[in-house]
């Protein structure tokens, strides 16, 4: 088993400074997600985002309310990026650089993890799961987010046919196999939900289209997951 905690280059120096700008665009969407979590959230909870990027979503929930926000990636331009992002925003975020499939942190340290986009890039998703168990309090959650392998997008990249998947994408996977992975590293799946593609038009399309028997499982383009440990660490 490869020891590398992604595939591909990865996001460093000029591709990570890209992708910054591009998803910077999208902020409306990192906002409405942090006022989602907040809701949920107790004053001083201990919240760490895996993979966090430039940090949008984590500097945004930070304006929101007293929480104790930690940021783990692998890419250090990201970190470097996301943490001159929290000092123009004047909000505190720990931002750090590390592998979330051998985290240094104390057990029980977080009452929230968010994984919004890395998870379809772990090439250890078992070993990253096995740590978000570890790291998370009994009575924490985990929130998730990673393309649908059922969805025709994903089903043309599997086949390279007219779309190729980009190879950092290298654990894409159909709903019943994420529950699977989960329940065999002990959690305990709360919630899964869909949504469709973000794109303006095709969202409304893939919104109707996915209510269709037989057929919707291919319009569900995102897997929306929630998951806890389990209600005692001896059940696992």
């Amino acid at each position: 088993m490869s020891n590398k905690p992604y595939k591909g280059l990865g996001m460093e120096g000029t591709v990570a400074k890209w992708y910054a700008g591009l998803t910077k665009k999208s902020l409306e969407d990192f906002k409405a997600l942090a006022r989602r979590t907040a809701e949920q959230l107790p004053p001083r909870s201990r919240v760490l985002e895996i993979a966090p990027g430039p940090g949008y979503f984590a500097i945004e929930l930070a304006k929101l309310g007293d929480y104790r926000i930690t940021g783990l990636d692998i890419s250090e331009t990201f970190v470097d990026i996301a943490r001159a992002n929290a000092v123009d925003a004047k909000v505190r975020v720990d931002f750090r650089q590390g592998n979330a499939s051998a985290m240094r942190f104390p057990d029980s340290r977080f009452d929230f993890i968010l994984c919004r986009a890395a998870f379809k890039n772990f090439s250890e998703p078992a070993e990253a799961l096995t740590e978000m168990h570890r790291v998370l309090k009994p009575g924490g959650i985990l929130a998730a987010y990673t393309p649908n392998r059922e969805h025709y997008v994903e089903r043309l990249k599997a086949h390279d046919f007219i779309l190729k998947q980009f190879p950092e994408h290298i654990a894409v996977r159909r709903p019943r196999e994420i529950r699977r992975l989960l329940e065999t590293e002990g959690w305990r799946l709360l919630e899964m939900s869909y949504s469709p593609a973000p794109f303006p038009v095709v969202h409304w399309i893939e919104k109707l289209l996915w209510r269709v028997p037989g057929l919707g499982r291919l319009f569900r383009y995102r897997i929306l997951l929630r998951a806890a440990p389990p209600r005692s660490r001896s059940e696992r």
